[in-house]
């Protein structure tokens, strides 16, 4: 067959390129694998060959990744809206969760701490819109990583990937535990005491809110069985004791105000609300303190919840709040829960079925 080859600075036919087609297929179908992948790997696809390619098994330790070979890379999150599978409908939240590194924290008496700080990071989805990029949300968030992170810090981080990913609606929170040294009761003893604390910015409609939450640990002895064991004692000279157990609060608050509300502000909320926190450091002594300290204070769960109100409510740094409490029973098989709110942003008809089992821990 004669092919005639078109000078350097003409552009071929359709029918010149038919022809060039037809004779490159007809070379190709009669070609070894290796044939084909000096010239092309592309023409094992173009004569439609079945054979399994030979693919390298080797790490290409020196391959390079450079602008044009980037440009060829698949990209399904960002496909049009005809890639969407199921409803085209907006999700409000989508991104990653407990992605975690080291952040530097302020502490109210001035000193810094660097904690295991566990991140998640959401934006909202438009219906027409297949994906997100979520490694974004790590790229933005660790360009802010190394500052001592503050609200402040937090607000830029949001701006960061809320303009990345082209969303309306975000949210960014950060957990961690936040250890904070305490005396025993009587002993002179001290030992830290390790609070679950998150701090949580969120922005809807182009409003933005501030929250903090604390996980609060505390004993609480049963008003009812004091009673009972007291009554056994007087009337009967029967030694008996009320039942008490380890029972968990976890306090969230929107921060409202320029005034800063520090961990520690909050921790001392709670204390003076519920001052039977469990103990760290314990002697014979402080056994005993934490014992009159108990009978002093004995609280049922609803006590709990409004104790804490109490408390929260005179803090003018703290709007809407909500009062989550369990107290774990060790007369019954099952927990006392309580929850309060104030204000519009805890306000819910549906809970979480697996809210409560989260307000355990273990020492």
């Amino acid at each position: 067959m004669n092919i005639q080859t078109p000078v350097a600075d003409e552009i071929a036919t359709r029918e010149e390129a038919q022809a060039a087609l037809a004779a490159l297929m007809s070379w190709a179908r009669g070609a070894s694998t290796q044939e084909l992948n000096a010239i092309d790997p592309k023409l094992r696809a173009l004569i439609g060959s079945n054979e399994y390619p030979d693919l390298i098994n080797d790490y290409p330790e020196n391959f390079v990744v450079d602008p044009a070979y980037k440009a060829t890379l698949p990209d399904l999150q960002n496909g049009p809206s005809s890639l969407i599978r199921g409803s085209q409908q907006l999700i409000q939240h989508v991104g990653i969760s407990n992605f975690r590194l080291p952040i530097r924290f302020h502490t109210k008496h001035g000193n810094d701490l660097t904690l295991e700080t566990s991140v998640t990071g959401t934006v909202s989805l438009d219906a027409d819109k297949k994906g997100i990029n979520m490694s974004r949300i790590m790229r933005t968030f660790y360009r802010r990583a190394e500052e001592t992170f503050s609200f402040d810090v937090i607000e830029a981080a949001l701006d960061d990937y809320k303009s990345d990913l082209e969303s309306f609606d975000a949210r960014l929170q950060m957990r961690f535990s936040f250890p904070v040294k305490i005396e025993s009761l009587r002993s002179g003893l001290s030992g830290y005491q390790y609070y679950d604390i998150s701090m949580e910015l969120a922005e809807q409609n182009g409003v933005r809110q501030k929250f903090m939450h604390v996980d609060y640990v505390y004993s609480s002895t049963c008003p009812c069985s004091l009673e009972l064991s007291e009554h056994a004692r007087r009337t009967r000279g029967q030694l008996a004791t009320p039942h008490s157990q380890r029972s968990v609060a976890r306090i969230s608050v929107e921060l409202i105000g320029k005034s800063i509300l520090w961990f520690e502000d909050l921790i001392d909320h709670c204390r003076k609300a519920v001052p039977t926190e469990t103990q760290v450091m314990v002697k014979r002594e402080d056994e005993q303190a934490f014992a009159e300290l108990n009978a002093a204070n004995p609280i049922f769960v609803e006590d709990a919840a409004r104790l804490f109100c109490e408390q929260l409510l005179k803090d003018e740094r703290i709007g809407d709040f909500r009062v989550v409490a369990s107290h774990q029973e060790s007369l019954h098989s099952h927990d006392a829960v309580s929850i309060l709110t104030e204000g519009p942003s805890f306000a819910a008809t549906s809970i979480d079925p697996k809210l409560f089992s989260t307000l355990f821990h273990v020492g």
